[in-house]
């Protein structure tokens, strides 16, 4: 089956990528990276080797292989050694009015039956008395430590 995204390097890409991967001395993710490519090149004098066969030979996943290819074509090769970090933001489950119930549920006296609060009874608790409409037991976690609070 032909490949959609054809991987051809220049004889300048070409030794610029075995300079890296000779060296071993940059990142594990650049250096598979480089190794793809290297493998998938079709251009002349290039291995040109399948997706099973990179995949057996550097031990990673066939999508990591098609990543690889599809960036290096639509983006350049400067572009798929070093990726831009990611921009996503994550939304806080927990604002500042939220947080300072929770402090003040920690404060007080744990439930009837138990010894201390536990990070799941106050995500159910926060949850119950209506402060949040959901949070996981990790939110309350790091907020918990954001504000360097003992749980007992």
């Amino acid at each position: 089956m032909e490949k959609f995204y054809r991987v051809t390097l220049t004889v300048e890409e070409r030794q610029q990528l075995r300079a890296l991967v000779s060296k071993g001395k940059a990142a594990a993710r650049k250096l598979v990276r480089a190794r793809i490519l290297l493998l998938a090149d079709q251009a002349e004098g290039g291995p040109a080797q399948a997706d099973p066969e990179i995949v057996k030979s550097l031990g990673c996943g066939r999508a990591t292989v098609e990543r690889v290819r599809k960036q290096f074509v639509e983006e350049g090769l400067e572009a798929t050694l070093n990726p831009q970090p990611s921009s996503r933001t994550y939304e806080r489950r927990l604002d500042g009015k939220a947080e300072a119930h929770l402090v003040a549920i920690t404060c007080g006296a744990p439930p009837e039956g138990r010894g201390r609060w536990t990070l799941r009874l106050l995500a159910d608790r926060m949850v119950a008395l209506g402060y949040v409409e959901s949070v996981s037991h990790e939110a309350v976690r790091q907020t918990l430590k954001k504000t360097s609070l003992s749980r007992g």
